[in-house]
């Protein structure tokens, strides 16, 4: 029962005593992909923006769209169905 207890605090101790190491790792390579980072345009920006606002614009008026033709079809359903 002693050696466990030994062999579980010396992983213990290895796992404490490497955080700092790992850390700094991550600093570093935080570092370096930090520097590959491109920024871009003011001529990218503005075109991609407009792209997005576009892209949203179309979609708002498709479930518009859809949604007006499912309302009016399930309302003339409903109407079909109570008529007596």
């Amino acid at each position: 029962m002693a050696v466990m207890e030994t062999n579980e605090t010396s992983t213990a101790v290895q796992q404490v005593t490497a955080a700092p190491n790992q850390l700094v790792q991550f600093l570093k390579d935080t570092r370096q992909e930090m520097h590959k980072v491109v920024t871009p345009s003011t001529t990218q920006v503005r075109s991609l923006t407009t792209v997005v606002l576009v892209t949203v614009f179309l979609f708002a008026a498709y479930f518009e769209l859809v949604d007006l033709v499912l309302g009016t079809s399930i309302d003339k359903l409903f109407v079909a169905l109570t008529k007596h």
